[in-house]
């Protein structure tokens, strides 16, 4: 394993470990394949599949050979995290208008999100480092994702979390796993470059997806799509797009599984932002080579609400490398698809359903064709933020296409059987 800046391409040994590069750009950790035998990784993968209370139990850990080889088991951190669902639901096809989407619920993951993949990775090196601090700026997931991990570890958690335009729901949840929440008069974006000056000099190891650790975690939820899949992936993969972490790793993870040979071509990526945090998206759009921070971002999915997301150069690498689009959605568009993954039975925050919304967009525009197969990453749990639900459903102001007010009736045959 090795370091690899993304701006100047400069290699250093992954025992000297840094988040940046000295020219400013971030981190890659490349692996050295080379060794490896597909059709072996694959026997190993599935052999796995039957583990209890062991590291590879987990969806993350079972993979340890493609994210961090050389880790001794006793700094690992694990929940048994992954091993999420993978579903059909022609409920959200004939919504979309493609023949098949999947929808790959990292809702189901122990702190409800997918930041726990890459989250389990990262404190877990940091524990090999000798951390016992660990932090994070966050609107939400990545914040309760860290509390739990550290907790695990038996280090102590600290994290920024702006003081408005988030969920309290997933700032309760990082405040019951025992971190100490510094909330703070700024953006996400401030909290990231607080932390980068002044990390060292207070002994904290950072969690964020400056931590190219944290995005060899991440890159496990597209190991888990292809075995779930047997290693055939479908024609699209359509995910959220905040800090840009998950579709860095998504690209990273494709590029591993192509290279070895446990697949034998990439899907295209689609990245979906919302219409009021859409920096990645507007440059993309444009024909811009560089990306311009949006100083004020806001959108009701607040896992989405990043202006200056810190891994764009990433990101836009695997949407070149795919042949990907990106496309931004209203928070109206958001919130009638989660309502009816809600209504699905599967169930995400609203970040989440940017991916539905998104591809029905793409459907509609031609731009993915109706007879291609789709699989959408469900990003947090729908209990992330209970007054988005409120407000959909119990509001009377509410525009909700799929409204599903509670409806009050006297206990008579006839009032029932009228509501029936």
């Amino acid at each position: 394993m090795k370091l690899v800046c993304v701006d100047c391409h400069k290699e250093s040994p992954a025992e000297s470990f840094a988040y940046q590069c000295e020219c400013g750009g971030l981190f890659d950790i490349a692996h050295d394949f080379r060794h490896l035998d597909a059709e072996q990784l694959k026997r190993v993968f599935h052999d796995r599949l039957s583990e209890r209370m062991t590291p590879y139990a987990s969806g993350v850990w079972r993979y340890k050979e493609l994210i961090f080889p050389d880790l001794p088991e006793e700094y690992i951190a694990t929940k048994y995290e992954g091993n999420t669902g993978l579903y059909a639901s022609e409920l959200i096809s004939s919504y979309t208008g493609n023949r098949q989407v999947m929808l790959k619920a990292q809702s189901e993951n122990p702190s409800g999100s997918f930041k726990d993949n890459g989250m389990t990775v990262a404190v877990s090196h940091g524990r090999s480092l000798g951390y016992r601090r660990f932090t994070c700026t966050s609107t939400g997931n990545t914040s309760s994702s860290l509390a739990m991990y550290a907790s695990i570890a038996g280090g102590e958690s600290y994290v920024f979390v702006p003081n408005k335009n988030i969920s309290l729901n997933k700032v309760m949840q990082t405040l019951a796993y025992g971190a100490k929440v510094i909330s703070f008069d700024g953006t996400y974006d401030d909290g990231i470059r607080f932390y980068e000056q002044h990390s060292k000099e207070l002994g904290l190891y950072i969690c964020n997806s400056i931590n190219p650790f944290r995005i060899e975690g991440q890159k496990s939820i597209v190991y888990e799509i292809a075995q779930y899949l047997d290693w055939k992936l479908p024609d699209w993969v359509v995910i959220p797009g905040g800090a840009l972490s998950n579709v860095t790793a998504l690209g990273k993870g494709l590029q591993d599984l192509k290279s070895l040979g446990l697949i034998d071509k990439l899907p295209r990526v689609a990245l979906i932002q919302a219409e009021g945090a859409s920096p990645f998206h507007r440059m993309m759009s444009e024909g811009r080579s560089e990306l311009i921070p949006e100083p004020a971002p806001y959108t009701r999915a607040s896992a989405l609400n990043i202006g200056n997301p810190p891994s764009w150069k990433k990101a836009l690498r695997t949407i070149e490398e795919t042949r990907g689009v990106t496309c931004s959605v209203t928070d109206q568009e958001i919130l009638d698809a989660k309502a009816l993954v809600d209504k699905s039975g599967i169930g995400c925050e609203p970040a989440s359903a940017a991916t539905v919304a998104g591809l029905r967009k793409l459907v509609s525009r031609q731009v993915i064709d109706k007879d291609e197969t789709a699989v959408c990453i469900l990003t947090g749990n729908m209990l992330k933020d209970t007054d988005a639900l409120r407000e959909y459903h119990l509001d009377e102001s509410s525009n909700g296409t799929f409204r599903n007010a509670i409806h009050g009736a006297e206990l008579t045959l006839s009032n029932i059987a009228g509501l029936l």
